[in-house]
């Protein structure tokens, strides 16, 4: 775990940095469509896009209805592949003129894997300390995701990095198809929110403003998911939740992570969490991408809030009695 995790600004700070928001899903999911949703909705907010377009000639920028927004275009690749410094670049120059928007909107094409966006946020001082990642938000084709996540270690990437799932196009399959794909999905990543939608028509309010990695949020919309469910060999991405509710010792926790991380951080696509120190009376939010960590205050525990540790894993080839003792073990003595 890097030293900057532990020099993470606090809450005020975080409030104060233009969140993000990584709009993500696969070819034909309904990205474009939710996008023009959310530019033309009235909801008194400025957004700037990023669009990304894999390929030498765009296209995505002629979908994009005109909202008076600003729209950039990057044409030079998928963004999981060769844009993280354009992406870079892109965002210095938008916070030049920060005062015309008050958000970022990343679009990323449907062949892209979501961690190098995210690394991004963890990676250049210069975006950590004036922007923040509010959420990944993956649009998934309730029509043909089931076959997509047979055919395309992309979309189920896509599907594991999500704090948001848009489960799209759902007028076009039954209520038991549906049950079935959200099962599915739940295997992948038990810790997303998920939401139905046709034609991109969501509540804006289930997109945008998440506030990064809630762990609080996401229990309200999967309960469960925290429980000890036995480990599925049948999905190549699963997800592991674990809770102490003795508080931690952030030494050991910071050294135990940093060892996970460097040893499997290739098969951890996300680990996030909120953790109780010995000794601090604020939550501290964690979450990692592969081998890169962050993490921060985030303030104080609410009356009456369990002050137990949780954390989440989603990759791949994880051992789940091996991380529950390691993360056992970082309770303060």
């Amino acid at each position: 775990m890097s030293d900057t995790a532990q020099a993470a600004p606090d809450a005020a700070a975080q409030n104060a940095l233009v969140p993000v928001t990584v709009l993500t899903g696969f070819l034909g999911a309904g990205k474009t469509t939710l996008l023009n949703h959310i530019l033309t909705a009235q909801h008194g907010r400025k957004y700037a896009v990023v669009v990304n377009e894999f390929g030498e000639l765009g296209v995505d920028n002629d979908l994009v209805v005109d909202a008076d927004e600003e729209v950039f275009e990057m044409n030079n690749g998928c963004i999981c592949c060769t844009v993280r410094g354009d992406l870079i670049r892109i965002l210095g120059n938008l916070m030049k003129r920060r005062a015309k928007f008050d958000g970022i909107i990343v679009e990323t094409t449907g062949l892209a894997d979501p961690a190098p966006v995210a690394q991004t946020f963890f990676v250049d001082e210069d975006v950590r300390g004036r922007t923040r990642l509010d959420a990944v938000v993956t649009v998934v084709d309730a029509y043909n995701v089931i076959q997509t996540l047979e055919e395309s270690p992309e979309a189920v990437n896509q599907i594991a990095f999500a704090d948001v799932i848009i489960l799209n196009k759902t007028d076009l399959v039954d209520e038991a198809g549906l049950e079935a794909i959200e099962k599915r999905i739940r295997s992948i990543n038990a810790v997303a929110r998920l939401h139905r939608a046709r034609r991109g028509d969501v509540k804006l309010s289930d997109v945008l403003d998440q506030g990064g990695f809630d762990l609080q949020r996401a229990l309200e919309h999967a309960p469960h998911f925290l429980e000890d469910t036995s480990h599925s060999h049948e999905a190549d991405v699963t997800s592991l939740s674990y809770e102490v509710e003795e508080p931690l010792d952030a030494a050991k926790f910071q050294a135990w992570i940093g060892a996970v991380l460097q040893e499997q951080g290739a098969d951890i696509l996300r680990a996030k969490g909120i953790l109780n120190y010995a000794g601090e009376d604020q939550r501290f939010a964690f979450q990692a991408v592969h081998m890169m960590a962050d993490g921060g205050f985030i303030g104080p525990w609410k009356e009456g809030e369990p002050r137990a540790s949780r954390l989440v894993f989603i990759g791949r080839n994880l051992n789940r009695p091996q991380l529950r003792r390691g993360f056992e073990s970082c309770r303060a003595k």
